[in-house]
């Protein structure tokens, strides 16, 4: 059994500073370890999964397909996001849809719990921009979201005041680090990792001064629900896409599917102006769940799939547990 305490003598490496390391590197810094942050990508992490991630918090929506462990994990996650970060926005989630998916509709309110059905009266009064488009909606109001390229500064700044150290350009091994490794490389651990794939997630990020929005809205969806997710100054982030494909690219096929869909849910996103595709391989195990696997001095976080924002801070905290006081999860942790 690894055992360790809370002395600056006894480092703490952690490779690969997306959402994974970086919630581990604050972690393990604040509880007193002398922790060093590894990046082989540059302050601006433009190459990392993180990058392209949608940043939404939303434990009870997730859990009409997702697995019980990660609303688990998710709902202790809001937790630590309103400790460490008490400016993120917890405005809830909206789910909605067209009268041609109504019966999908009903069936995500049976799966999911903790939402508020509302009409279109009360529909206007929370979102006015959405005035007219929609019979009802349920409305999560515990949910909340995050800007990943705002909020990862954020959560490196939050590291470095805590006393840990980030190594930006930092291409490096465990076998050539001390102490105890912790790698969240993500879909790069394969080396380490081979039942690891890659989930590729799309994204279109526009701008429009015609629509406002106060929270993220899921469009009900044939293929797959769509995500419309407020950014700052009159931003949105169109995703939501999970394909099983390896290459960064954005298809042409998604790119009309959730360009056409934005514009269902308000005429004016059809006006609104293309900034930006893109997409990230989201890293996956077989069965899409998460795993902490520990290999003596060795600690792998990895398959957070599309849940990343949502569970990194619960998954970081079960880490810490486990080298502090040798508690285990059995549900996430694997021991060689």
């Amino acid at each position: 059994m690894l055992q360790t305490t809370k002395r600056p003598d006894s480092p703490v490496s952690i490779i690969g500073a997306g959402i994974a390391g970086a919630w581990q590197a604050l972690l393990f810094a604040q509880a007193g370890h002398a922790v060093t942050l590894h990046e082989r990508g540059d302050e601006a992490m433009t190459d990392a999964t993180s990058h392209w991630a949608g940043g939404m918090l939303a434990p009870y929506c997730e859990a009409e397909i997702a697995e019980p462990i990660i609303s688990r994990l998710g709902l202790r996650s809001l937790d630590l996001w309103r400790r460490e970060l008490p400016d993120t926005p917890f405005n809830g989630s909206l789910v909605v849809a067209h009268p041609r998916e109504r019966n999908d509709f009903e069936r995500f309110a049976r799966m999911t719990e903790h939402h508020r059905r509302l009409d279109a009266a009360g529909l206007a009064a929370l979102e006015p921009s959405l005035e007219g488009r929609f019979r009802d909606a349920l409305f999560f109001p515990a949910e909340g979201h995050v800007e990943p390229r705002r909020v990862l500064p954020k959560l490196h700044e939050r590291i470095k005041a805590a006393g840990g150290t980030i190594k930006f350009g930092s291409d490096v091994s465990a076998s050539e680090l001390d102490g105890i490794v912790i790698d969240c490389r993500g879909i790069a651990a394969r080396d380490e990792e081979p039942e690891l794939r890659g989930v590729k997630g799309e994204m279109i990020l526009i701008e429009t001064d015609e629509v406002q929005l106060a929270r993220p809205v899921r469009l009900i969806h044939p293929r797959w629900p769509l995500y419309v997710i407020p950014r700052e100054n009159g931003l949105f982030m169109l995703g939501a896409t999970s394909i099983e494909a390896e290459d960064t690219g954005v298809s042409v096929r998604s790119a009309l599917e959730l360009l056409g869909a934005a514009y269902t849910v308000h005429p004016a996103f059809g006006e609104a102006r293309i900034l930006e595709f893109g997409s990230g391989l989201r890293p996956a195990f077989p069965d899409n769940l998460p795993r902490i696997g520990i290999r003596d001095r060795r600690i792998s976080v990895n398959g957070l799939y599309r849940h990343g924002f949502l569970i990194a801070p619960a998954l970081a905290e079960l880490t810490l547990a486990f080298v502090e006081r040798g508690q285990i999860d059995n549900e996430v942790m694997q021991c060689a």
